[in-house]
């Protein structure tokens, strides 16, 4: 296991979990995992939005994490691990914590929880709960337009003076409050972007590097923007992202990550664009545009 604090930045991948006939498939998980370790990302999140995390059973979220450090350690490569966890009761939280305190993991990435809508001082009490409970540090996961509740930055700020807490998934859909947080954080706090389609905006604004769903595709040129940018060339870094940045919103035409399964399906990473209800696969429209786009991509590197 790695120091979270410390590996948090740079392009993290939130790996789509592969099913086949109702169940997770083990073949396709071992090559994506083959696949990816190959490429320059920096870490993976596991069950979480992108994983359809919450359609998975427990057995299945310890599968998933088993089956990927396997294939980590018969690659010879490790790279950090983020469980993704989502719920609505601190209680229940509480307890998947204690369930998965000694699986292979370097750390959490916990969501607001969701429909209540707690307050302010409910959002610090419920995240100081966890991560006073947690056996691994905590990335917290502001996404209000799936939550219904925004964790305000003065609220961010005092969470982030936890010992535990030592990062932000931050899809807060307000570029304002990003750069503000950006400006204010502790300087050891790291911040990822969790927007695709803000991926080269947020670096540019400071943040610590994306965690990424459309890295499935183009891995080398997610990775590739934020070396430039990280190495200064700014030019360098736009016109990479120019490679990419129509992409970042077909694969959010629909409900993700159906789009994004679907192009690894043609692709030949996964044996089925397979998704659990209420998750449906893409339209027969989007297909088409997806496999138009994929014929494009492998005519221009030819």
């Amino acid at each position: 296991m790695t120091d979270l604090r410390t590996q948090l930045h740079g392009l993290w991948l939130p790996l789509v979990t592969p099913f086949r006939d109702g169940k997770l498939d083990e073949t396709s998980l071992r090559r994506l995992t083959r696949h990816y370790c190959a490429q320059a990302i920096d870490g993976f999140v596991l069950g979480a939005t992108s994983g359809e995390g919450m359609t998975l059973r427990d057995a299945e979220f310890e599968r998933l994490v088993a089956i990927v450090r396997d294939e980590m350690a018969a690659g010879r490569r490790n790279v950090p691990i983020c469980l993704g966890l989502s719920g609505a009761d601190t209680s229940r939280l509480r307890d998947r914590l204690d369930e998965t305190a000694d699986w292979p993991i370097d750390g959490y990435l916990i969501a607001s929880p969701y429909y209540l809508r707690p307050s302010q001082r409910g959002l610090l009490a419920h995240f100081e709960a966890l991560a006073d409970h947690a056996a691994w540090p905590l990335a917290l996961y502001n996404i209000p337009y799936r939550t219904s509740v925004n964790i305000s930055n003065q609220t961010m700020l005092r969470l982030a003076e936890h010992q535990n807490i030592v990062g932000l998934k931050d899809c807060g859909a307000s570029r304002e409050q990003s750069i503000a947080l950006l400006r204010d954080r502790p300087k050891e706090f790291r911040v990822l972007t969790g927007e695709d389609a803000n991926y080269l905006e947020a670096l540019t604004d400071g943040a610590d590097g994306g965690i990424v769903l459309s890295a499935h595709v183009e891995t080398a040129t997610f990775a590739a923007i934020y070396a430039e940018h990280k190495r200064g060339n700014h030019d360098a870094a736009q016109a990479r992202w120019h490679e990419v940045a129509e992409l970042t919103r077909l694969l959010f035409t629909e409900p993700s990550p159906a789009p994004a399964k679907y192009w690894l399906w043609r692709s030949g990473l996964i044996d089925s664009p397979e998704v659990r209800l209420p998750m449906v696969e893409v339209s027969s429209e989007l297909a088409a545009q997806i496999d138009r786009e994929i014929e494009r991509r492998m005519k221009v590197a030819a």
